[in-house]
């Protein structure tokens, strides 16, 4: 029995924005070392995205975002709430983008504020959107938007970091409405689990370790695994049972099983953990896309994929799409939508 909604919450349209330069996986196994052979069939990645000139986080958001409203319409009139949902790692260190993003769209109607929970944080955002929604009449239209950059934060020649190098950059932007009857955000599940919380950082340029010229001399200014094999030994036994309860869970709060789900829009990680992924759920390959292409976009891979399913007809009318990520922290979500 599919739970009713009393109010709708609708998916009125998306936009992406990825930079016109790209990394090969020839220069990535130049870069870090490893076989290009390795970088593609185990890594999964065959080319990226990366920052060119004025591809700064925010900004791809704004890109993204403009992208969304032109699709869609709507005027940036309209929007009620504009909920930045690009990285931390942006224009400036102490900033709020939100408030930049909705002055450069437009949305001078609205109210704003970031959002952050790694690659999890279009999961995250979403379901905060929706109960926001639905508990205030006052917001029937919200923007969520970002950009991602942290591929400036690798350390390619850093071996704990190797299972990071297929980060890139790209903004993504999602329209939501409350009422509206197509494309309708169902329910999401998440998990996090603060005893990572450390495990991957960037050690130099907080309270803890300014920005000093030794800092950057040992290269502290980059995402780091101070006990990699303790965090992996750890992981290993939780993160993809955590990831594959968060899209049972999200499916089974809104009505569902995961019989019923015809896409999974997921993050890009190495072939062998998607291709488990998929199995584990009993999904066929070309119930998914598989980012080869594109790395690894942060949190805008679900909003990327999303795209790509329903430009390439892998998602039509009446399709149950299950958006699923992770991030460091470590944190995993997923957000049911009945399509069309």
């Amino acid at each position: 029995m599919v739970a009713a909604q009393a109010v709708s919450v609708g998916i009125v349209g998306t936009g992406v924005y990825l930079p016109d330069t790209y990394m090969t996986s020839a220069q990535l196994s130049e870069a870090s070392g490893i076989p290009q052979q390795v970088i593609e069939q185990k890594m999964g990645i065959v080319r990226k995205p990366v920052p060119g000139d004025g591809d700064h986080s925010c900004e791809m958001g704004i890109r993204a975002a403009r992208a969304a409203l032109a699709s869609t319409g709507i005027s940036p009139l309209d929007i009620d709430l504009v909920i930045y949902i690009g990285e931390e790692y942006k224009e400036y260190p102490v900033w709020t983008a939100a408030l930049k993003l909705q002055q450069e769209v437009g949305a001078v109607r609205a109210w704003g504020f970031d959002a952050a929970l790694r690659c999890g944080t279009t999961i995250m955002a979403l379901k905060v959107a929706k109960s926001m929604m639905l508990a205030d009449d006052s917001i029937r239209t919200v923007l969520l938007a970002g950009g991602y950059r942290n591929v400036d934060l690798i350390d390619y020649r850093n071996p704990n970091t190797r299972f990071m190098l297929n980060l890139a950059a790209g903004g993504g932007a999602m329209i939501l409405q409350r009422g509206y009857a197509k494309n309708q955000l169902l329910e999401s599940h998440l998990i996090t689990d603060g005893s990572f919380s450390e495990d991957v950082i960037v050690c130099a340029g907080g309270t803890k370790q300014p920005l000093t010229p030794e800092a950057l001399a040992l290269r502290l200014n980059y995402f780091d695994v101070p006990d990699p094999e303790g965090m992996k030994e750890r992981l290993e036994r939780k993160s993809m049972d955590n990831f594959l309860q968060v899209v049972r869970e999200a499916v089974a709060k809104s009505g569902y099983s995961v019989e019923d789900i015809n896409y999974l829009a997921i993050l890009h990680m190495k072939k062998s953990a998607h291709d488990y992924v998929l199995n584990e759920l009993g999904l066929r390959p070309e119930q998914s896309i598989y980012l080869r292409d594109y790395g690894h976009v942060g949190q805008i891979d679900q909003i990327l994929s999303l795209e790509l399913g329903v430009e390439q007809g892998k998602i039509n009318s009446g399709d149950l799409v299950v958006l699923v990520s992770a991030g460091i922290g470590y944190a995993w979500g997923a957000t049911a939508i009945k399509w069309g």
